[in-house]
């Protein structure tokens, strides 16, 4: 549960949060507004065709008295659980950006990210963590300060075996006002 939990509240908020983690040099800011974010999370099947992550499933299969205790550790982290439709929403603030407070806890968790682009439309990185056995191919697209789209592709082993998934994120900025969703801050990592 609490795998989910973090997998969560780390990858449905910004695509950045934790696929693209502490890169060489200077942190970048993304392009975006701060305040509260709605986040769609999905993958892609074995076609090519947007699925719904795998997390929606696990969480419409727990009990409501751990799915009331994930959604208030996700609270706690500044995020919403996902709703029937797997929207999560966070309260994203200029400190958070700025700070690089949003890529700690991929490079706590011994994650490197080199960017080949970083401009103010697109950003392409590639990440390597050594701790999780993976490594990830990413591309973000801003269509404004409001709206972007993700796709990141990685590549894991676990217990012996390998897979590829891509995830697609899209995300759309709600307002300045976050309204009682308090400002995320990333999990911590054991």
């Amino acid at each position: 549960m609490r795998l989910i939990a973090i997998r969560l509240a780390a990858s449905s908020v910004l695509p950045c949060l934790a696929l693209a983690a502490a890169a060489a040099g200077p942190l970048p800011v993304p392009p975006v507004k701060p305040g509260l974010w709605e986040v769609r999370m999905s993958v892609l099947d074995a076609d090519g065709h947007e699925v719904a992550a795998p997390e929606q499933a696990a969480l419409s299969r727990m009990p409501p008295e751990a799915r009331a205790r994930m959604a208030e550790a996700m609270k706690a982290r500044g995020v919403s659980m996902p709703d029937a439709n797997g929207a999560t929403k966070a309260c994203l603030t200029k400190d958070l950006f700025e700070s690089g407070a949003w890529q700690q806890m991929a490079a706590d968790s011994g994650c490197t990210t080199n960017f080949s682009t970083q401009s103010a439309t697109t950003w392409k990185w590639h990440s390597s963590c050594t701790t999780l056995k993976s490594q990830s191919d990413g591309e973000t697209v801003f269509n404004n300060a409001e709206s972007y789209k993700t796709r990141v592709t990685t590549t894991s082993t676990v217990m012996g075996k390998t897979k590829t998934s891509t995830r697609m994120l899209q995300g759309k900025w709600i307002g300045a006002d976050c309204g009682d969703i308090k400002p995320m801050t990333p999990p911590a990592v054991r």
